[in-house]
């Protein structure tokens, strides 16, 4: 601010300086009573930075605590999944090995089932083969004790016209066809 002359000036210093003067003044005057009644008031104003500071540490002390146990929590947590992925993983890996321990199993199952129904086929075709086979030698065997007793009664019969004999077999499953030609000369 302007001052307007020497005299403002000086006047403001003055009302300045006896401000304080009389402030100290009065401080001296009353030190006792202030003194007395600034001690109550600062022990206050400490007690209540400490509780301030109390406060602020025990809720520093909650959040690390809080922050500790989410922390423990997330490593528990991780520490369970990755058991039971171990576990899951070990449960697939012994399926896995008992399916193919069954598939081999039923696999062998039925090559033996196949294998014993082909030698069952194979003895059937065998045994209806033979008896086929017997069957045919049988009637063959007839056949020919039947020409053999027709040329044993032709060598010795008299032939006046000497005619050969001529003869056709056909022998079937069931049954036998036998034709003789008698051819003159």
């Amino acid at each position: 601010m302007a001052s307007s002359g020497k005299h403002g000036g000086r006047s403001r210093k003055l009302n300045i300086s006896s401000f304080t003067t009389k402030r100290k003044q009065g401080e001296q005057a009353g030190s006792k009573s202030k003194s007395s009644l600034t001690v109550p008031v600062i022990e206050e104003e400490n007690e209540i930075i400490q509780k301030k500071k109390r406060k602020l540490k025990e809720k520093l002390k909650k959040k690390k605590v809080k922050a500790a146990i989410k922390l423990q929590a997330w490593w528990r947590g991780t520490l369970v999944r990755r058991t039971l992925l171990h576990a899951a993983l070990r449960v697939w890996i012994i399926q896995c090995w008992w399916r193919l321990t069954l598939w081999k199993i039923l696999d062998k199952k039925r090559r033996k089932a196949l294998i014993d129904f082909s030698n069952k086929q194979r003895a059937i075709v065998k045994i209806q083969s033979l008896i086929r086979m017997w069957r045919i030698h049988w009637r063959y065997c007839q056949v020919l004790s039947a020409i053999y007793i027709i040329q044993g009664h032709w060598k010795y019969h008299n032939c006046q016209s000497c005619s050969l004999l001529r003869g056709h077999c056909v022998i079937t499953t069931t049954h036998l066809q036998f034709h003789i030609e008698i051819i003159d000369h």
